[in-house]
């Protein structure tokens, strides 16, 4: 046994965030030795335009590449598609769904997390987390009148702000949304702009009204599949845009490129459908013309369809049960209407919906389907068969401050783990982007301590909790506890707010900045991470800490 610990690869399970920066750091640590990226998806998450905003703070994207893309760049990573049917921890080998056994030196285990879905098996329950789960939702979405979504975290804010085109009710067990993130005064800030039209001006909409007159817009098309040319026209079944040479008008860059299907096109004009944005549908109206082999699609006429955006959020309440079509037939209860309007009185609903969900506050309501977003559990099914893990209370993999489960040599980061070390007094671990990034990057530094029979120092990132986000088109940092988690009935909250502005709430406990939610471009993120981390004393300044007209940066420069 111990021989077998000495061979092998390092071996990294998940193509997540967490998965792959741990595969990249040990690529760069160890040049010469090999590393095996096992992941059930055919692509990986992989960060790009990373930017360090402060200390701790940190902003990034996340993009799906093939895993080719990944192995080019580390010529020592090789990539294994395929799932984890079991782990043999005493054997140091796990079993891929192929059936084939991968001996490692060295684990991590990156496999994140599922979406927690209120019913299993139910065809119009929706869990989005990965790339399939968000396709289904995008093509279940083009032929929605009305979703109901349930939930109220990242997934649910972002959803509800996006979507247009359909009715949208939300289900929260909470008094206000966002209760993961924020207090009820930020709640009612946001809520503002949720239930606002989106101003033009300010943001580019996922869907508006462009008008381009004449044929001046060109766009060159490489087509994916076969494309048949005869006799004067062309029949394509599913192409790519993949050059512009002219944008229409101020049409967001992150449109480009996208996927589009059209059952047949001829020298004629039609509709062009395509998804962008995520969620949104694009119309498109134009002419095609085939010239010396090269096929061009010029635009005579662009079409937003501009629809309103209709949310009804449903406070205090969770699902209590879902009817198909047929069965609430057979119960004959009475669903309700979409209430358009609070203040008049809601009628019974008389359209046939293929599911309907009844609410524990009694109201019942058809729709499309539901989005299950009521968070997730930590995806450690396929590794416990045979092996002896200690988990925490949410069923993560215990790991302790060099990432370490309770079992040799297997290391965990990201969703799938859960930190069991003591915490710096204004750090915890949520399930978000960022702190599997971080994790990810130090568990392989932890590995490779271990690997010169070293520990390693505690990453400066876990020294506060730092995130920056979007929600609602408001830039959202959120810094140590910035909901007053734990710090008990001792502390006290100074607020500033500019009504469609910015929010700004500070968690103060004896004097000292524990915590801060930063809502709109308050330029306050670095200066309030360096008072927060050097716990200065600040009693003396009192109020004048958030007053706008004090330069507050400057002053603690």
């Amino acid at each position: 046994m111990e021989a077998a610990r000495s061979v092998g690869p390092l071996v990294v399970v998940g193509g997540g965030i967490a998965g792959v920066t741990c595969a990249e750091q040990l690529a760069v640590t160890f040049p010469e030795e090999d590393i095996l990226l096992v992941t059930a998806s055919p692509v990986i998450k992989a960060v790009t335009n990373f930017k360090q905003v402060s200390k701790v703070l940190e902003e990034f994207d996340v993009e799906e590449q093939p895993s080719t893309v990944l192995e080019n760049r580390f010529p020592n990573i090789k990539v294994i598609e395929s799932g984890v049917r079991q782990l043999k921890s005493e054997e140091h080998c796990i079993v891929t769904e192929d059936g084939r056994q991968h001996v490692y030196k060295k684990l991590c285990l990156c496999a994140g997390a599922k979406p927690k879905l209120i019913c299993e098996g139910n065809p119009y329950v929706l869990g989005i987390r990965d790339t399939d789960s968000a396709q289904e939702f995008q093509k279940q979405l083009r032929k929605a009148k009305r979703i109901m979504i349930v939930g109220n975290g990242g997934i649910a804010l972002e959803l509800v702000y996006e979507i247009e085109g359909c009715e949208v009710i939300w289900a929260i067990k909470d008094k206000a949304i966002g209760n993961t993130f924020f207090d009820a005064g930020a709640a009612e800030f946001l809520i503002s702009k949720l239930m606002s039209e989106k101003s033009e001006a300010k943001i580019a909409h996922r869907r508006t009204i462009y008008t381009v007159e004449g044929k001046c817009n060109i766009w060159l098309v490489s087509f994916m599949d076969e494309t048949k040319r005869r006799a004067g026209h062309t029949t394509v079944k599913t192409c790519r845009i993949s050059w512009v040479s002219r944008l229409p008008l101020n049409l967001p860059h992150h449109a480009w490129p996208f996927k589009c299907w059209v059952d047949s096109a001829h020298l004629c004009t039609q509709t062009l459908r395509g998804v962008f944005g995520g969620i949104s549908m694009l119309y498109l109206y134009y002419d095609i013309h085939v010239s010396a082999g090269t096929v061009w699609i010029v635009l005579t006429n662009i079409h937003f369809v501009q629809f309103s955006h209709s949310i009804h959020i449903e406070t205090k309440c969770e699902v209590k049960k879902i009817y198909l079509q047929e069965e609430f037939k057979i119960m004959k209860k009475k669903p309700l209407t979409f209430p358009k309007d609070q203040h008049k009185s809601v009628t019974v609903d008389k359209e046939v919906w293929p599911v309907y969900v009844e609410l524990t506050n009694g109201k019942i309501y058809g729709c499309d389907f539901l989005v299950s977003a009521t968070g997730v559990t930590p995806n450690v099914h396929p590794f416990l068969h045979g092996n002896n893990f200690d988990l925490g209370e949410d069923g993560g993999l215990k790991v302790d401050d060099q990432m370490r489960t309770s079992l040799p040599d297997i290391y965990a980061a990201g969703d799938i783990c859960t930190a069991c070390w003591q915490p710096s007094p204004v750090w915890q671990q949520m399930r978000l982007w960022t702190q599997a990034r971080q994790m990810g990057w130090y568990a392989a530094k932890c590995m490779a301590a271990a690997g010169l029979g070293q520990s390693s120092d505690m990453d400066f990132s876990f020294e506060l909790f730092a995130h920056v986000t979007k929600f609602f088109n408001y830039k959202v940092v959120l810094l140590g506890k910035y909901n007053a988690q734990g710090l008990g009935p001792d502390h006290e909250l100074m607020l500033r707010c500019t009504r469609g502005q910015e929010y700004v709430k500070v968690v103060m406990q004896n004097g000292r900045m524990m915590g801060a939610v930063l809502i709109g471009e308050t330029d306050l993120e670095e200066t309030f991470e360096n008072l927060i981390l050097n716990q200065m004393d600040l009693s003396s300044y009192g109020e004048d800490l958030l007053d706008p007209d004090i330069d507050i940066e400057d002053y603690f420069d």
